[in-house]
């Protein structure tokens, strides 16, 4: 793969990070595909979609379905085998592997961008948002998805409840998954991109974590942020951190599935 500028994030997506969104394609699309409505709504019949950072492609083939095609691009080799496999018989539906930063996308290709969770770890989120913004048709939309600050949300708890025994297992509020956080930033980030209309607005979703608590425990404890922490403590801290996380995600589970109320920010734009 050539073109890559963000080489961290690309490790990443084609190590560990990538194989296992990649193999539990499933269970990570039942944590974020409730939100998947707020962005198939801005897709037309005629629209030319590009998904950016696309995973395991289960929004690009949805959104394939409501418009003329869909490309889906994202970093990791390993989640991209497995969109083109799940993808095999939707005829308007294409992967590339590239950094969307730096991707040479034609000029002017798409009449929608759309993005689910996949814009926060840019190394340069104004390049590449202004390489976006390129790939667009004049008037061309930009629709995505960001975390909202954990703080006073269900995530925050239970991320939460492992912080006096981990060195922040998802990062502080502002920066890593929670980059995109701050409205205000977000309108300045696209703003100097050369977008225009830049709105923020707040959704939530129900996300399943898993069918009871011990299974979403281990999900969550192997998902790369807090495996990554878990291997800086000792056994001792390791086992304390996950008896913490345990028991926070008990008040949030139901008879068939543990379910955090996640929150988002649906962010829309326009290429004039």
């Amino acid at each position: 793969m050539s073109g890559i500028v963000n080489t961290a994030q690309a490790e990443a997506w084609n190590g560990y990070e990538g194989e296992h969104w990649a193999s539990h394609a499933d269970r990570y699309d039942a944590v974020n595909s409730g939100f998947n409505g707020f962005l198939l709504d801005q897709a037309g019949a005629g629209d030319r979609v590009l998904d950016i950072g696309c995973g395991n492609g289960q929004l690009t083939r949805l959104v394939a379905a409501r418009a003329r095609s869909a490309l889906g691009v994202d970093l990791s080799g390993p989640m991209l085998a497995t969109a083109r496999a799940r993808a095999a018989d939707v005829p308007n539906v294409a992967f590339e592997q590239g950094d969307v930063q730096v991707h040479p996308f034609p000029d002017g290709a798409f009449d929608l961008a759309v993005s689910r969770f996949g814009v926060m770890f840019f190394a340069d989120p104004v390049a590449a948002f202004a390489n976006v913004r390129r790939a667009l048709s004049p008037g061309g939309r930009l629709a995505f998805l960001c975390m909202t600050a954990l703080a006073g949300t269900d995530m925050g708890r239970v991320f939460g409840a492992m912080a006096a025994y981990l060195p922040q297992p998802t990062g502080p509020d502002g920066t890593g998954p929670t980059s995109f956080a701050d409205p205000d930033r977000t309108r300045a980030v696209l703003t100097e991109a050369g977008f225009e209309d830049v709105a923020c607005t707040h959704v939530e979703a129900d996300q399943v974590w898993g069918r009871d608590v011990p299974d979403a425990a281990r999900f969550i404890s192997d998902w790369g942020p807090v495996r990554h922490h878990l291997g800086l403590v000792d056994d001792a801290t390791a086992a304390e951190a996950a008896e913490a996380l345990t028991a926070a995600l008990r008040p949030f589970a139901g008879p068939d599935a543990v379910r955090l109320r996640g929150t988002a920010w649906l962010v829309t734009g326009r290429r004039p």
